[in-house]
């Protein structure tokens, strides 16, 4: 259980609380989720009948996003688009994506005495979030993940701002792991000579979709750019995934990236810092199971040259998460919590096993993609 939260011992909370109208006698909150990022609080208020009316209220990391105002922006113009199409489509815009609560004087957000954003948003209830995939959830949030590609198709990507500075950008990745190699400030450079040769191997590869969007076979879309299973919520009735959460890095981007990042997460059984590589194995079978998913719930959206792109997008998203984490290790681990000092190389380690194991199997990757894209 969360400990009760009292917002009159915080006078920030309390601040932003009373900047609400609720349709309810507010009660409290408490800290609620598993993220690390923005500061989340369950806001519970008590009608005089029926049941307790909640929202969630998140104040924005400024470290994070130094442009809330410009995230928040995205956040209204993507969510107001999504309204509209689930409209159209006969949908419940209530469940099917996030909505926000405008203050009293009719903002989409608060903003603290120290400068903190801060937005509310209805509860969706009957749902759940997880941390784990079976292959049915799996499938499920690929979907949920498809279909939020094809709900906004047509929306005009390049209005969007970059809330995350060149976040899936694979070849200022890979500038970014020369320079901490070339500097080599912690002196672990020697140490780590084949992940070094691993990534340098593939220099060429970090270009590929970029050309690709550059020569005009890629479009640029929008993008969620954080497509992990516990950013749908799932509905408990169903089972299905219901809404997208977590909009904050979602942006122009590639949607080959998004299919991606979600196989990078979910095509594997082991620990993400595994150390005993032989327990690291991509599984075509996931792969295959969120493919069809994923073209199920794009419903016919995606280009001839996205389905193409698509098993390159597994490969360079997991790459580009690699090479992250082994530029931080360069660097000190300044980026990347860590528990114990090799962690980061660890994680490294197991995402480079994956992209062998996709290349040694980047046939039947395509073969499954042109399965279900028929």
């Amino acid at each position: 259980m969360n400990t009760p939260y009292i917002p009159e011992n915080d006078p920030i909370v309390a601040e932003v609380l009373k900047a609400y109208d609720f349709p309810a006698t507010l009660l409290g909150a408490v800290r609620y989720g598993q993220g690390h990022i923005n500061d989340t609080f369950c806001v519970i208020c008590q009608p005089q009948e029926g049941d307790a009316v909640r929202f969630i209220l998140q104040g924005l990391s400024s470290a994070a996003f130094p442009h809330p105002e410009e995230l928040m922006e995205n956040f209204v113009g993507i969510t107001s688009f999504l309204r509209e199409k689930i409209i159209a489509a006969g949908g419940d815009p209530m469940r099917e994506t996030l909505s926000l609560v405008k203050t009293r004087d009719g903002k989409d957000f608060y903003t603290d005495a120290n400068g903190k954003v801060w937005r509310l948003t209805p509860f969706i209830e009957n749902s759940d979030c997880f941390q784990k995939a079976t292959p049915e959830l799996f499938e499920a949030s690929a979907r949920t993940f498809g279909r939020f590609q094809k709900l906004l198709d047509g929306f005009p990507a390049e209005t969007l701002h970059e809330t995350i500075y060149k976040f899936h950008d694979t070849e200022n990745r890979y500038a970014n792991f020369e320079k901490a190699l070339a500097e080599d400030k912690m002196g672990r450079a020697a140490a780590v000579a084949a992940e070094v040769k691993f990534v340098q191997d593939r220099k060429a590869d970090c270009s590929v979709c970029l050309q690709a969007l550059r020569d005009g076979k890629l479009p640029l879309r929008v993008t969620h750019n954080d497509t992990k299973l516990n950013n749908i919520l799932v509905d408990r009735t169903t089972h299905e995934g219901i809404c997208v959460i977590d909009l904050d890095t979602t942006m122009p981007g590639l949607s080959v990236n998004d299919f991606g990042d979600s196989i990078r997460f979910g095509a594997n059984h082991s620990a993400e810092d595994e150390k005993d590589l032989s327990k690291v194995n991509f599984d075509i079978e996931l792969y295959e199971a969120f493919t069809r998913g994923f073209l199920e719930g794009a419903a016919g959206g995606l280009t001839e040259a996205e389905l193409e792109y698509l098993p390159w997008g597994a490969r360079l998203m997991t790459l580009e998460c690699g090479i992250r984490f082994l530029t931080d290790y360069l660097e000190g681990d300044n980026y990347f919590r860590i528990h114990y000092p090799e962690q980061n190389l660890d994680r490294c380690r197991t995402q480079f096993k994956l992209v062998h194991d996709m290349e040694q199997q980047f046939d039947a990757m395509h073969a499954v993609v042109a399965k279900y894209a028929k």
